[in-house]
């Protein structure tokens, strides 16, 4: 595994974590519980799904597993966008989350686009 595969599983988990404090603070201070749910299962799911790239049984299984995890970082983003504009979260706890959606986003893309074009050589 390459340093940067590390960054990104270190970072989708720290994601993760910050997912579940925002879920934590949506459903205590909003009493809100079906939108936070479907952030809190996109969210975590995420790291998840790269952790599972991390065993691949091949390259081709590997660059699935990322495309999973890009998928449901979209989807976080999503969930993040409306939370904000139904007003179940504030403008700064938007930014700083979809902020770091965005970051592992692009570290997916990256990944997948490196291990694309190495088996292509």
């Amino acid at each position: 595994m390459t340093q940067n595969k590390s960054i990104l599983k270190d970072t989708s988990f720290d994601f993760a974590l910050n997912i579940i404090q925002l879920y934590k603070k949506i459903v205590a201070e909003q009493q809100e519980h079906v939108l936070s749910k479907q952030l809190l299962r996109s969210g975590t799911s995420v790291g998840a799904n790269i952790r599972e790239a991390q065993n691949a049984q091949s390259k081709n299984d590997f660059v699935h597993k990322l495309y999973i995890a890009q998928k449901e970082c979209d989807e976080s983003r999503y969930w993040i966008e409306l939370l904000y504009k139904s007003q179940y979260i504030n403008k700064q706890d938007c930014i700083d989350i979809y902020q770091k959606a965005d970051s592992i986003l692009k570290m997916i893309k990256s990944a997948i686009l490196t291990t694309k074009a190495k088996m292509k050589n």
